[in-house]
């Protein structure tokens, strides 16, 4: 096996991954997205190596391929390990299926671990480029393009909180200032919210549904009704609620929980699940917005 992984090794000047993948076909798309991220492979290596060879490899980023169906028994420490890794400067990217990305969430919640439920090609090498490449660096086309979106991304989400901070005042400075009682009051029932869910989702039937994609609005939605049913959402459950790619909406939930719009909890029953619910004051906020817009036009809500 150790001559397996030194044959795997390339010396060149471009950052370095050290990469672990869990079977054939993850190796091979791997491959493909480190020379599309324009980085070359420190050394690759099955999972069973993984914890040890981490202290070993020198590597710029550590780039995880997890297969359908991986072992939770190795899949778990090494999460817990790269957390660790990016405490101490390290990043990590961890593309997995679709099926793991609840205990992933709940292991690996950290700026420097770059999650990707289901990723394409073109998401696994910005991924890979992003985490690679220093912001001061000359970068490549897939990687000034991938920071151009978070960037965008995360000024979109501090304009929502700026937005949400001031509803409520503006809401009560106006001439129709509800009492304190009322405030409280939900300005509407969990059904209200989700017919509008369903009515956001007909335009696809019309439109190209990436016209109207506005998935940090569809979350504040499914949030919001899921208070009003005293139900909790995971972290995969409300990625489906953002009708956008999985990665997508895992950074938007990432980047709105960094602006306190969204608070995670950990499930006390099972330590493979966090939970996302909107904070207090976004709650106040929406539900004024609520109110403000059931004012102006009610038939249409």
């Amino acid at each position: 096996m150790r001559e397996d992984v030194l044959a795997m090794i390339e010396y060149r000047d471009q950052p370095s991954i050290l990469v672990f993948a869990d079977s054939d076909q993850a190796q091979a798309r791997a491959r493909e997205a480190v020379a599309a991220a324009d980085c070359r492979i420190a050394a690759m290596m099955g999972p069973a190596e993984a914890l040890t060879q981490l202290d070993r490899c020198a590597a710029d980023v550590v780039y995880a391929e997890i297969a359908e169906g991986g072992d939770e028994a190795w899949i778990a420490p090494l999460l817990d390990r790269l957390v660790a890794e990016a405490g101490a400067g390290r990043r990590s990217v961890i593309a997995l299926p679709g099926a793991l990305l609840d205990l992933a969430a709940a292991r690996a919640w950290h700026s420097g671990v770059d999650l990707l439920p289901d990723p394409d090609e073109a998401e696994r090498a910005a991924a890979l480029s992003i985490a690679s490449h220093p912001p001061a660096a000359r970068l490549n086309d897939v990687s000034r393009q991938g920071n151009a979106l978070l960037h965008q991304l995360s000024e979109e989400a501090a304009r929502i909180a700026n937005i949400l901070a001031n509803l409520s005042g503006d809401e009560a400075g106006g001439e129709t200032e509800p009492a304190p009682a009322e405030e409280d009051e939900p300005a509407m029932s969990a059904p209200q919210i989700r017919a509008i869910i369903r009515a956001r989702r007909m335009r696809d039937q019309f439109f190209r549904g990436e016209l109207f994609a506005d998935p940090a609005w569809d979350m504040l939605l499914d949030l919001m009704a899921a208070r009003l049913e005293q139900s909790r959402v995971a972290v995969s459950s409300l990625c489906i609620a953002a009708a956008v790619p999985a990665t997508t909406a895992l950074r938007w939930i990432k980047a709105l929980t960094d602006r306190d719009i969204f608070i995670r909890s950990a499930d006390p029953r099972d330590g493979r699940r966090v939970y996302i619910e909107l904070s207090d004051e976004a709650a106040r906020a929406l539900n004024a917005y609520l109110r403000a817009i059931q004012r102006i036009a009610p038939a249409v809500i």
